[in-house]
């Protein structure tokens, strides 16, 4: 037989239950560290991985969060079995997580011309693309067995249309709005969902060294606060900020003739050479 909860019963059961917990990539900086930021000061359970390990410490010291509410994972997503070990230690030690956010996204300069660049292009696609599916796998299995849970990829208005001098970010952000599409149609009616967040420019320490203008430069705590408000409301598809949505919806639109020649002379981000 079961009995029904009296308010004071059920108020109890609901304050013992574990915050939410949310697991992000790329955490040391940037994005990523804006976005645990503004979860952290909602309440939440952090999970953060990162290559650099001591940063995200220097910064769970300066927010003055326990081990427990925020733990440290280091790997570098560009590792498929990194990553996979570290999402295997959140689910033991911490549990399935309510979100995962794929965050962690390298970019260089690419002249397309250079046989020397292939090895950008891959390290580029190896961490922005190939490890965003691997950041997200480990969950997909337990979060479809509960029937809930949100994926969110970290996408880019520079996937909307190839930029000249950034062929491997452009085309890897272009991969990560069309894998999130196809993640969210192989999850529909699970109770997974799949949102796709596509910055515009962010001010963070991969812009600043552009050397061209940025329109609706944001702030990295406003973007992480509109990108909060987006996942809550489980959008499938959000531009930040609102303005680079329409600067998206242009770009789509334009001619390649037209295209072209608005984008002929424009700056170009610095190349990095091999190492």
């Amino acid at each position: 037989m079961t009995y029904a909860q009296s308010p004071s019963t059920a108020s109890k059961a609901v304050a013992t239950q574990p915050a939410r917990l949310v697991f992000i990539t790329g955490a040391s900086s940037g994005l990523g560290q804006a976005l645990a930021e503004h979860y952290a000061r909602r309440g939440w359970r952090l999970a953060l991985v990162a290559r650099r390990l001591e940063l995200m410490q220097q910064w769970r010291a300066r927010l003055q969060l326990s081990e427990a509410d925020c733990a440290l994972y280091a790997a570098d997503v560009s590792e498929p079995e990194q990553i996979r070990a570290v999402a295997q230690q959140c689910l033991q030690q911490q549990g399935l997580p309510d979100v995962v956010i794929a965050s962690a996204g390298i970019s260089h300069g690419i002249d397309t011309a250079d046989w020397d660049d292939l090895a950008h292009m891959q390290a580029i696609w190896e961490t922005n693309n190939r490890g965003l599916a691997a950041t997200f796998i480990p969950f997909i299995t337990p979060m479809r067995q509960r029937r809930s849970g949100t994926l969110v990829g970290i996408a880019s208005v520079a996937g909307v249309r190839g930029l000249p001098g950034h062929a491997g970010y452009s085309a890897s952000k272009a991969g990560v709005i069309a894998y999130c599409e196809s993640l969210r149609g192989d999850l529909r009616g699970s109770g997974v969902r799949v949102v796709t967040i596509s910055p515009g420019f962010i001010d963070t320490a991969m812009t600043a060294g552009n050397p061209f203008s940025m329109p609706f430069l944001m702030s990295a705590p406003d973007f992480a606060a509109r990108a909060y408000e987006a996942i809550e409301k489980q959008q499938s598809s959000v531009v930040i900020p609102w303005q680079m949505g329409w600067v998206a919806r242009l770009l789509r639109r334009l001619p390649d003739a037209v295209f072209d020649y608005a984008l002929a002379g424009r700056g170009r981000k610095p190349r990095k050479k091999p190492q």
